[in-house]
């Protein structure tokens, strides 16, 4: 075969190989009664936000691509330790969140918020609560790769101090406002066998989760009479960050992690005097299994009392707030506020940090 018609071939059979994947899409859509997909773009003015959602539904449709994509995200998890968009592959079986670990490696964006911000947003807080008689304790939450940067890259070592210089530029913007914060980073820099943070998961371990629980009741120093009752419970699973992964074929060749926790049944009041607004990491064992073994839990065992919670995953910058206008009974009782939240929401956080006004008081009639 002369180089003419070689390269006549292998045109042909690339355009073949094009055209097979719409044709194919069009003949399972009109076996299941549908009309194809690719003619919706005929149906409304073109715009870019249309062709940009047109194009995501294509995507998202595609029987090749699902077919296909969790076969390829395999090949590239093992052979290129490469986890896609959402999750980067560190050593020894670490997995860490891709947009956390760009928080602290990578320059702000305009959208960003900044250390600012959310500073002005603790200290109205603060105020606001105080004016009421409600004391504000403030706990951010390291994220993984602050804790554990050796195990993200060969050429990092255990950190000696808060890594990222917007994290650092919050605290002392803390301390410069008189604002209580438990200082997690340094309790996570201390030696210990067992790891603060799971190595499949964004977020703490049972470990982690008990360091900060006795952590932050140190800070409140409030202690009740009530004795716990705890329990051992374990639970396998996979973590969120290889769910985020979203290929079968990579959870079947994957060890789920088996995660040994204490269970504190009981500890939960909407009219307790300690009220914890916080994210997915004050979510973690507590509401979901194996249940009542999250930081909420082991607050409560280590001070003694039961503790009033509101939880909003990914929103603790604004969105709890917000909901906290809505369910003004949670104060009714609250002499602390412990507000947890992540540390890449210093820059990521949903809705930024906005002024968010507490609820009215709630009359003393009603109480």
């Amino acid at each position: 075969m002369n180089s003419t018609a070689a390269s006549r071939t292998l045109i042909i059979a690339f355009v073949a190989l094009i055209a097979a994947v719409p044709l194919l899409q069009c003949i399972v859509e009109l076996r299941r009664g549908e009309t194809p997909g690719v003619l919706r773009v005929f149906r409304e003015r073109p715009t870019r936000a249309s062709l940009a959602a047109f194009e995501r539904s294509l995507e998202d449709a595609s029987v090749i691509a699902k077919t296909l994509r969790p076969w390829m995200q395999a090949g590239q998890f093992f052979a290129l330790g490469d986890g896609g968009a959402k999750v980067h592959v560190g050593r020894n079986g670490w997995l860490f969140y891709t947009p956390s670990v760009n928080a602290i490696t990578q320059r702000p964006q305009p959208r960003d918020s900044t250390p600012r911000d959310a500073i002005s947003a603790v200290v109205a807080f603060r105020d606001a609560l105080k004016a009421r008689g409600v004391r504000l304790i403030v706990v951010p939450v390291p994220n993984k790769e602050s804790v554990y940067p050796q195990w993200l890259s060969y050429h990092s070592k255990p950190p000696m101090r808060i890594i990222n210089p917007e994290t650092r530029a919050f605290f002392d913007g803390c301390t410069a406002a008189d604002v209580e914060v438990v200082d997690l980073f340094a309790r996570y820099r201390e030696i210990s066998r067992i790891p603060y943070y799971l190595r499949q998961d964004t977020h703490w371990s049972p470990h982690g989760i008990d360091v900060a629980a006795r952590a932050v009741a140190e800070r409140i120093g409030l202690r009740g009479n009530a004795q716990s009752a705890t329990r051992a419970a374990s639970v396998t699973t996979h973590g969120d960050l290889v769910r985020m992964l979203q290929s079968p074929v990579l959870e079947s060749h994957l060890a789920p992690e088996q995660i040994e926790t204490t269970q504190v049944p009981g500890t939960s009041s909407d009219t307790a005097s300690v009220l914890v607004l916080g994210d997915s990491f004050s979510r973690i064992f507590q509401t979901e299994e194996p249940h009542d073994s999250g930081f909420i839990a082991h607050l409560a065992r280590h001070l003694g009392q039961p503790v009033a919670s509101l939880v909003s995953d990914g929103g603790a910058s604004t969105l709890v707030r917000q909901e906290l206008f809505r369910r003004a009974q949670l104060l009714k009782n609250a002499k602390v506020v412990v507000w947890e939240f992540t540390e890449r929401d210093l820059r990521l956080g949903t809705d930024g940090w906005q002024i968010v006004p507490l609820p009215p008081v709630v009359p003393q009639s009603s109480r």
